[in-house]
């Protein structure tokens, strides 16, 4: 196999925003950013979703406000009558 056609492992540090938790890990992605972690340096990419924090993951559920939705849209863009 020809060795330039394989992307570089990096240890990378995948962090979620909205937990704070960190995982540890090897990929092909890289940042300017690096943090050591037990003595292994790691290119820090920042997420904002992971399986940490995903509803689907984590069996929370989120409600979003349709009805809400619709009525700012319907106000906003109703005709105005006798005008």
């Amino acid at each position: 196999m020809k060795a330039e056609g394989h992307p570089t492992l990096n240890n990378v540090c995948f962090v979620d925003v909205a937990t704070g938790k960190k995982f540890l890990t090897r990929s092909a992605s890289s940042s300017a950013r690096k943090e050591t972690i037990d003595g292994i340096e790691y290119h820090v990419v920042v997420r904002d979703v992971t399986s940490d924090s995903h509803p689907a993951y984590t069996g929370e559920k989120r409600l979003v406000d349709t009805a809400g939705r619709i009525e700012k849209f319907s106000n906003k863009f109703k005709r105005q009558r006798g005008k």
